[in-house]
């Protein structure tokens, strides 16, 4: 499904040689139901699935024999029901080597690793640890009263009982952070920033959920009293339940807000600036009661707005974010994404249609502060865009497509053919201050190629690039429009 090792660095020089100067990747934490990086076991830890096998071969820890015989998986999709129990063997026998022969620097440097990162990792890991004894598919409510309640005499006899594994899930952290360190530094050599994406929520079935179930709208069993979603609109006319947990933004309020500011500085200590996803959120968040199966039910409640924004800026410094203004964006929000100065987005799939944003997606009224987007990981290929009838994920009429279509022609004087270049080329030459496009664009691919549906529990993240893709001639066509539009 890729990783951190060669192919990384190698896609890194791409970007280099196209004159590309930010890559924006999804969340990276361990993902769990629906294989999402929006559903997380910890919003803190790194997944493991994205550890180089070459890379342990190369420190020993794993016989060059292993990987001579790799299972033919699909090169264009991730099969996660097949690669993950295969990688999952070799990286335990990888860890359970490290930590029968590792001494010296590497060890010291491995019990530093689990030292800085304990108020996380100790919890992190005993979950991870908890629910493999468990059955994986068990979610910790489901757990033994004991350590479901995390009673003192119960935890401290999980982590006597577990001890091993839980070595073995620290150790995937350390080298799940070495391997991005190293990817991250080459990525400042070759002049490439990183932003990374830290989701408004996180997952009921997560370290963090189980760590700290009074920053949560739980009820006495531990599951959401209260979900999170989005209300209906053009796009659905049920809404999008989510069904992530609620936040008692009273309690964390209590505390300084300090349980996000340390999420943020996490982030902030891998990647040069973060997408915070689902800004709308901050200001008033949509909230579906339990048990219910849409979002239509569901009500505005005020969140934190400026005083979380605030107190996280105090904290750690003018923040680097651009704000996911994505959806019913009132007044109210805009005003606070002003007041500190946050770049909004623009996705310019929406521009031609009835969207109530369409106006404000349009190159000719963007704001020089502005991240420019052909479409997200939520939004088909263009090309995919462009060639289907958009049924499926809509209310559009039919007629409405037709309209749609016949302005983005009028739009961008298409010559009927390379849509997804007359995207790029249309941001491109705009005043928006960054400009940023799913490689599935530059690739020209249709929907075969998209990421992720809105709404539906399986079938995506699966896509990913083969190596040869990524050719020189792309890399020539997309450094010549750079330098064109002087970016």
């Amino acid at each position: 499904m890729g990783d951190l090792g060669s192919d990384a660095f190698r896609f890194i020089e791409f970007l280099k040689d196209a004159g590309q100067r930010l890559w924006q990747v999804l969340p990276l934490g361990p993902t769990g139901y629906g294989d999402s990086p929006y559903q997380c076991f910890s919003a803190f830890a790194g997944n493991p699935m994205l550890i180089s096998l070459e890379r342990l071969t190369e420190q020993g820890l794993l016989p060059a024999a292993s990987l001579h015989h790799v299972p033919a998986f699909p090169e264009n999709e991730a099969d996660y029901g097949c690669v993950i129990p295969w990688k999952m063997a070799l990286l335990e026998s990888a860890a359970r080597d490290f930590h029968a022969h590792a001494q010296g620097q590497i060890r010291q440097q491995f019990e530093a690793f689990c030292t800085t990162h304990s108020p996380w990792l100790d919890d992190y890991a005993l979950f991870m640890a908890l629910k493999h004894e468990h059955g994986q598919q068990y979610v910790w409510t489901h757990w033994d009263p004991g350590v479901r309640a995390r009673r003192a005499e119960a935890m401290a006899a999980a982590r006597d009982r577990l001890a091993a594994e839980i070595g073995i899930y620290c150790f995937y952290q350390f080298e799940f952070f070495n391997q991005w360190k190293a990817l991250k530094e080459h990525c400042a050599a070759c002049g490439v920033r990183v932003m990374g994406d830290v989701p408004i929520y996180v997952a009921h079935d997560s370290a963090d959920v189980w760590a700290h179930p009074e920053y949560f709208e739980l009820d006495a069993r531990g599951h959401p009293s209260g979900i999170a979603g989005v209300p209906p609109d053009y796009f659905s006319a049920t809404g999008q339940l989510w069904g992530n947990p609620l936040y008692r933004w009273d309690v964390l309020a209590a505390q300084g807000y300090r349980w996000w500011i340390e999420r943020l500085a996490a982030t902030l200590a891998m990647v040069d600036l973060i997408r915070l996803d689902h800004f709308r959120g901050f200001e008033a968040y949509w909230a579906v009661p339990a048990g219910e199966t849409t979002a239509v039910k569901g009500r505005w409640i005020k969140g934190p707005g400026a005083e979380f924004l605030q107190a996280a800026q105090d904290a750690l410094g003018t923040l680097p974010l651009v704000a996911e203004n994505l959806g019913v964006i009132t007044p109210e929000v805009e005003a606070i994404r002003l007041q500190f100065g946050f770049p909004g987005m623009s996705i310019l799939q929406f521009a031609f249609g009835k969207d109530p944003q369409g106006p404000d997606f349009r190159p000719h009224n963007y704001p020089r502060e502005r991240v420019a987007y052909t479409g997200t990981h939520d939004c088909d290929t263009t090309v995919g865009w462009w060639t289907s009838s958009g049924r499926g994920e809509s209310t559009r009429t039919d007629e409405d497509i037709r309209k749609e279509r016949e302005y983005t022609r009028r739009y961008l004087n298409l010559d009927g053919h390379e849509i997804h270049w007359a995207f790029i080329r249309a941001l491109m030459a705009s005043v928006a201050d960054t400009v940023v496009f799913p490689l599935q664009d530059a690739l020209g691919l249709g929907t075969e190629a998209r990421m992720n549906l809105p709404g539906t529990a399986s079938g995506n993240w699966r896509w990913r690039v083969k190596g040869t893709a990524l050719s020189p001639g792309l890399a020539r066509r997309l450094r010549e429009l750079t330098e064109t539009y002087e970016r």
